[in-house]
């Protein structure tokens, strides 16, 4: 039975990934701070017997080390997420984004491990006017949370050719789907677009909406990830829909599958 690591795996995209690979049979070590994990995440995670929960940061590399041993695969979705957070803290999400993945992949490769996938994000382009954003577009990141994602892309590409580990890297594009918080300071749109709907309270939009997104399902993103590990494949990949949204088509659209007349 194979052994894995998810950091960050109490977390919304981390929390469905250890679900999916405790259903497929893997034994699971979450390592994760629980700062921003929800009671609910953990508490479901606590009833799966071939699911350890193990309390720790990316940023204690001795912990890493020991944790890391017999393992196999590393899924590494820990990270101090959100570009607004990392402007109002550049320090800490250097400390965390990039230390912190430099981490992981010293005690992956100190431990033999086969594969390490790296979340990474569609923020690495920045403003790119070309539509489709493809990953042979220039990186541009804008914010020290996407500088952070890219200079993780970058470390997992030197170990890959300097030390022979294996690492991919999954670029997700706005990710959604159930145990989002919509209350959350920094909620993502679509959560909080159904909680105010909910409450017959009109989609709160900045700007004229025109604005267009790649919304992608949590569950296309755990399958993406799981696959990424078992492939050969190495490299930078986008993990998308596929399909651009405008934000007042999304907001018509929650509205009127939620059956409200605003």
């Amino acid at each position: 039975m194979k052994k894995v690591v998810v950091t960050g795996g109490a977390g919304f995209i981390g929390s469905h990934l250890t679900e999916e690979l405790a259903v497929q049979g893997y034994v699971v070590v979450v390592l994760d701070d629980f700062s921003t994990a929800s009671d609910e995440n953990i508490a479901s995670l606590r009833q799966k017997e071939n699911v350890e929960l193990a309390q720790g940061s990316i940023t204690d590399l001795p912990r890493l080390q020991k944790l890391f041993e017999g393992i196999d695969y590393v899924f590494h979705q820990a990270a101090m997420a959100r570009v607004p957070r990392s402007i109002e803290d550049p320090l800490t999400v250097n400390q965390v984004n990039i230390t912190g993945t430099l981490n992981v992949l010293l005690a992956a490769r100190d431990n033999s491990v086969k594969k390490v996938v790296f979340a990474s994000s569609s923020s690495v382009y920045g403003d790119a006017a070309t539509l489709p954003q493809h990953e042979g577009l220039m990186a541009n990141p804008l914010s020290p949370y996407a500088l952070t994602k890219l200079a993780g892309e970058y470390y997992c590409t030197i170990f890959t050719q300097l030390y022979g580990l294996s690492t991919v890297c999954l670029r997700y594009f706005n990710v959604y789907g159930p145990g989002q918080d919509p209350h959350s300071q920094y909620a993502m749109v679509i959560p909080a677009f159904i909680d105010r709907v909910a409450r017959n309270l009109p989609p709160v939009i900045h700007g004229d909406g025109e604005q267009s997104r790649d919304f992608t399902f949590i569950q296309d993103v755990v399958h993406a990830n799981i696959l990424a590990a078992k492939s050969t494949a190495e490299g930078i990949y986008n993990i998308g829909s596929g399909r651009s949204i405008t934000i007042n088509q999304l907001a018509e659209k929650i509205i009127k599958l939620m059956q409200k007349d605003l």
